[in-house]
């Protein structure tokens, strides 16, 4: 019987449905640690997480199964373990669990008990829950092997504790949100432990997929609560965590020593780290060759240049200034200020004469209406245009720079500035996007691939934000400050409060009803807005799902 083991802790990124790469990079880190004696793989490592309906494809379930056999034939050696986590087929029915590779073969499985559905999470669709997890006798300790949202519920560790479980180890696909990472470990993590008297090893994937980033992160904790070993965030990671039999009572516990505590990333680092991750892996697994973007000198666009070049360099990076006879010099040289201080290309495109051409163009139609609210939307579509056009012809994907604010109340303009591939700022409402900048402007994150010091000049952040879409334009003209703005809309659709409860707490009625009137009447938009990486707990898209036609009104 052992009294020592090495598990390897492997906080990896993956691509959705690319099983051949996904199962190589297992394969390629478990060539570099054939010290240990088990590598443990994030949730769904084979497959990608979440797969969403793609899992449904019997060809993709039969090819997993294929890789997982060759996977489990590389174990023959003599060397590590693996426990890889795959979708698995019993009596017909499809399970997210994980595998156990040892010797040769698959020496174990387990499902997933618990299925989350809720918020991003769609599991019942696709899985049937297994039955309660039973441990697994490896090596001289016996396994506790919980799935991600097992350990939320208290139901299977202590299942697994009345069974002889010594060690959990849990595999994880845990999406990044703003202070989550003190949730899993806090919240949920040490209740586990100290509820079962048995650590736990946390082990969390690292990437961007689609609309979800995961932050890594993964850590050991003991039975007392202690944090023994924490894997850094935003970055992949490979470390050992060495355990050894000690005497406990009468017999024995296994406990981890004490290794590295990674820093995490404080707030705001941590949004800004999900966006650059985000973009960057939106951007390289989709093989785009950079990105583009309408650079106009106000704090989101300069925003979302700083967030692109800390994600891909500077050299895939290009930023286009779009002036109409409404754009300020000062505009003009916050562009370029800009531009400069992130190293970009930065080309200008005055759209006077396509708003020209489309102003005589329509005029015998518009004659006798004086302008209004059309006109500002023409020149902010042949913007979109103008960008879509470089797209197409040289490649970069267009990133959109709508904030979560403007998003929210309809602030922006469908087929003009909402074209776009991706919006890394589709979940900031606009106080975040100024306390993102100034951050930034101040620190260079450690994923960053752009420069130290400020991105953006400072009044670039101070200045009053505008669309600049007619003389004078302030955006307050049309909306409450930011500050009362977001404080409103974190009520209506993070919390889902009432006109009334909003209004309760201080705010101006009259302003609130509005607010949740133009929240419900943008929803057409939304559905037509490109994707973009969820920070906080309601994102429009995965997590909020409204009905476009509908007549419900809390006033």
């Amino acid at each position: 019987m052992a009294d020592k083991l090495i598990i390897t802790l492997a906080q990896l990124n993956q691509k959705v449905g690319d099983l051949a790469a996904n199962a190589a990079a297992m394969l390629a880190t478990r060539s570099k640690a054939m010290h240990s004696d088990l590598i443990v793989f994030p949730e769904m490592q084979l497959i990608g997480y979440p797969p969403e309906d793609l899992i449904l494809k019997p060809a993709l379930i039969e090819r997993a199964a294929v890789e997982l056999e060759k996977m489990a034939q590389v174990t023959a050696d003599g060397g590590p373990a693996m426990l890889v986590g795959s979708v698995f087929v019993r009596d017909g029915a499809l399970h997210n669990g994980v595998a156990l590779l040892d010797q040769g073969r698959i020496v174990a499985t387990r499902f997933k008990y618990e299925l989350p559905n809720y918020g991003t999470f769609d599991e019942k669709r696709l899985f049937l829950p297994g039955p309660l997890p039973e441990p697994v006798p490896f090596r001289g300790a016996i396994l506790g092997l919980p799935i991600c949202e097992d350990i939320w519920h208290p139901d299977v560790c202590r299942h697994l504790a009345q069974l002889g479980a010594e060690i959990f180890v849990c595999v994880n696909g845990s999406p990044y949100e703003i202070d989550k990472d003190v949730l899993r470990i806090d919240g949920v993590a040490k209740r586990r432990a100290i509820d079962t008297g048995i650590p736990l090893a946390y082990v969390n994937r690292v990437g961007g997929q689609d609309e979800i980033v995961f932050d890594g992160a993964s850590f050991v904790v003991g039975p007392e609560g202690a944090l023994w070993v924490q894997l850094p965030d935003w970055e992949e990671a490979v470390v050992d965590t060495v355990w050894n039999k000690v005497p406990f009572g009468h017999g024995h516990r296994w406990r981890c020593e004490a290794g590295d505590v990674a820093d995490l990333a404080e707030h705001p680092e941590d949004i800004y780290a999900a966006m650059v991750m985000a973009l960057r892996d939106y951007v390289n697994k989709n093989r785009f060759p950079g990105v583009l973007l309408g650079l106009s000198g106000g704090i989101d666009s300069a925003l979302c240049a700083a967030i692109a070049v800390d994600a891909l360099g500077a050299e895939r990076v290009w930023c286009v200034m779009l002036p109409s006879r409404y754009t300020s010099q000062e505009s003009l040289d916050d562009a370029a200020g800009c531009a400069q201080m992130l190293g970009v290309r930065l080309d200008t495109v005055p759209i006077s004469p396509a708003v020209d051409g489309f102003t005589q163009m329509l005029a015998p139609l518009f004659e006798g209406r004086a302008p209004d609210l059309t006109e500002e939307n023409l020149q902010s579509r042949i913007r979109g245009t103008t960008l879509m056009a470089l797209s197409n012809k040289f490649g970069p994907m267009l990133v959109t720079t709508g904030n979560k604010s403007e998003m929210s109340v309809g602030y922006a303009t469908i087929y003009g500035d909402m074209n776009g591939g991706y919006n890394p700022l589709k979940d900031a409402y606009k106080t975040t996007v100024f306390a993102i900048s100034r951050w930034r402007n101040a620190h260079r994150p450690k994923i960053g691939l752009g420069p130290d010091g400020p991105v953006m000049p400072e009044r670039v952040i101070a200045k009053p934000p505008s669309a600049e879409l007619r003389p004078d334009q302030k955006d307050e003209d049309s909306l409450p400050p930011y500050d009362v703005l977001d404080a409103i809309l974190l009520g209506l659709v993070e919390h889902e409060k009432s006109v009334d409860q909003i209004a309760a707490e201080g705010f101006e009625r009259a302003t609130v009803e509005r607010i949740e009137r133009l929240l419900h009447l943008a929803e057409y938009k939304r559905r037509q807005a490109p994707p973009g990486v969820k920070l906080g707990m309601r994102n429009f898209g995965r997590d909020r799902r409204y009905p476009i036609t509908q007549g419900f009104r809390t006033a």
